[in-house]
């Protein structure tokens, strides 16, 4: 996903993930394990990181990125799990305080006497430069809904360097505004970056809607250089804990300690590699070498938990604030008339046995979950609607839901027999003759997706939908089931998962205005639902959360997606010794907390 809006696993998108013992792809010669210099890092198989741009775009919604992003680059308000809770990390902000108007129409920021590494002072300006880049070129931001920001906010005023202004359209629950919309922003370095090409000399040019747009593409197009990073100047001016040493190809990162970093989370390790994997068997087998301190195994390796703390290391799940599902393409040509009938939908969904996924699949280490709202955390935002179920498993109900909107079953598969608009027949789209087959692009590099992909596949089979199955690295899984529509030849993906450690992680407060509102940045199906649209608004104008509630039961009912359970990011194993921090339920890991305490 932030891809956080962390991103899919990102959001926010997220999701997990040759071989370390034969050499792991980029990593050269690594440094001894359990150094009280360094740290190796096990980045999730098959989920290499490629972009250091803290604005995150539409294909490069992974967490890693984020999490490499804001090491780099401190937040203004950042929002993380690190505590134990998710809350305002002012210690990784830019901010110290953020004092809403009484009417909840504005808010006025203060910053912190911080500056960047080249000793110039972090300002308002720099706010202010990030704010004209995403205002200019919105739609190529992944963290972009059409009338949230920054289409909600009105205006951005300098008081002076250390406070500035913003104005909303109108009042806003502030929790949300905080959490969700500030988090997003990242100040960048004005003074350095304000340039539309690599020879211009550096100006206002983000002050003029043409001149912010050329920005925008001088800066994606130089981090479109992953081998430049290294050199590139541009990624030299930082305010972050960390800069980046080093940055490979095949997805290995060095980060070493800002010696001039003025913020408040120290870093405490000198060097941090982050190692790649095409597989979660190599990174297991690097964890039993012992040159990786900061790993994870599969949850169907539970059994073998002994072996590891034999070793000197500590096994414990890392669990995330998030939800897992297999978009629909409802713009697909061939299934997209099909996905759009709610009655469809039900009798796939009905057909997920998620109670034995979680159970054998997952080994325990996954919660089912019916809809939009993260399950595996107690909170006030979950319906009873969403809790309670409200399409329990049955491959029989699901095939009589087929037959009673017209469709029969010939050689296995159901087929639409009766076509036409009325609750008997197939539905508004749909052809006489379509067939019932749907196949799902899939992550590759993880035997708990492959097991879990199989068992779905076998239990369709049963209420007569052939599910087909083809798996590619999660990047290109991204990059293949882009928003589209139904006359693009890049519309032909129909379902796509992503989400072996869960689909997106959620920013603290809940809200689907980017994965399920009409044109949200990551409603990569292009679900649209007008009364749905209404639900998440008044989510996040409200301040109750009844409002919450009431989306939650009614995308718990509509099914804009396939719901299915919800793993622990990773079952983590990290060397004894290694602490100082909590594992963000956020799913980004943070550098700087890390400490050799022995």
């Amino acid at each position: 996903m932030s891809p956080a809006r962390t991103t899919l696993v990102a959001g926010a998108v997220v999701s997990v993930g040759t071989l370390l013992l034969a050499g792991c792809s980029g990593t050269g010669d690594d440094p001894s394990s359990a150094s009280p210099d360094s740290v190796n890092y096990a980045l999730p198989a098959n989920f290499t990181p490629n972009w250091i741009l803290p604005i995150g775009t539409a294909a490069r919604l992974n967490t890693n990125n984020r999490s490499i992003a804001d090491s780099l680059w401190d937040r203004l308000v950042a929002y993380d799990g690190s505590t134990g809770k998710i809350a305002w990390n002012k210690k990784a902000s830019l901010a110290t305080a953020a004092d809403f108007a009484s009417d909840s129409k504005s808010v006025t920021i203060t910053l912190g006497k911080r500056s960047w590494s080249d000793g110039k002072p972090v300002t308002s300006r720099d706010v202010e430069f990030w704010f004209n880049l995403i205002k200019a070129n919105k739609a190529e931001w992944a963290g972009y809904t059409p009338g949230k920001s920054p289409d909600n906010w009105a205006s951005f005023k300098t008081v002076d360097d250390r406070h500035f202004t913003i104005t909303f359209d109108q009042a806003y629950n502030s929790e949300w505004m905080l959490a969700n919309e500030l988090n997003e922003i990242t100040p960048l370095p004005q003074h350095v970056w304000d340039k539309t090409d690599a020879s211009a000399k550096v100006s206002d040019a983000d002050r003029t809607p043409a001149g912010a747009k050329k920005v925008w593409t001088y800066l994606n197009t130089a981090a479109k250089n992953i081998s430049g990073y290294e050199k590139d100047a541009l990624w030299k001016t930082i305010s972050g804990p960390y800069s980046v040493k080093s940055f490979s190809t095949s997805g290995k990162v060095v980060l070493a300690a800002n010696k001039k970093y003025d913020g408040g989370e120290k870093p405490g390790i000198a060097t941090v590699n982050l190692l790649p994997f095409t597989t979660a068997d190599a990174e297991k087998n690097a964890l039993r070498s012992g040159s990786v301190d900061y790993g994870y195994i599969e949850a169907t390796d539970l059994d073998q938990k002994e072996s590891f703390t034999a070793r000197g290391y500590t096994v414990k799940p890392w669990s995330g604030w998030a939800i897992t599902y297999m978009p629909y393409n409802f713009n697909n040509p061939a299934m997209g008339a099909v996905f759009k009938q709610l009655y469809a939908r039900q009798a796939v969904q009905r057909s997920i046995d998620q109670t034995s996924l979680a159970k054998v699949i997952f080994n325990g280490t996954a919660v089912p979950g019916y809809g939009p709202v993260p399950q595996a955390q107690a909170s006030d935002f979950v319906s009873p609607t969403q809790k309670d179920n409200p399409y329990p498993f049955s491959t029989a109900d699901a095939k009589s839901l087929l037959t009673g909107h017209g469709w029969q079953e010939k050689g296995g598969v159901m087929v639409c027999a009766d076509p036409g608009t009325s609750d008997s027949q197939c539905g508004e789209g749909v052809a006489e003759g379509t067939k019932f087959e749907m196949q799902v692009l899939s992550q590759s590099g993880s035997t708990v997706t492959d097991n879990m992909m199989s068992a779905i596949q076998s239990s369709l089979e049963k209420t007569g939908i052939k599910f087909s199955i083809k798996t590619a690295p999660v990047n290109s899984v991204l990059s293949q089931t882009p928003q589209c529509t139904s006359g693009q030849s890049i519309c032909k993906w129909q379902l796509s998962f992503f989400g072996t450690a869960g689909s997106w992680y959620f920013s603290a407060f809940p809200t689907g205005d980017s994965l399920f509102q009409t044109k949200g940045g990551s409603n990569f199906g292009n679900y649209s639902n007008p009364d749905v649209d209404k639900l998440i608004t008044a989510s996040t104008t409200s301040t109750s959360t009844q409002a919450v509630k009431d989306y939650s039961a009614a995308l718990a009912k509509d099914l804009p997606v396939i719901w299915l359970p919800a793993p622990d990011y990773q079952i983590s194993v990290v060397k004894n010794g290694l602490g100082g921090f909590s594992q963000d339920s956020l799913a980004n890991f943070h550098p700087a907390q890390w400490k050799w305490t022995k």
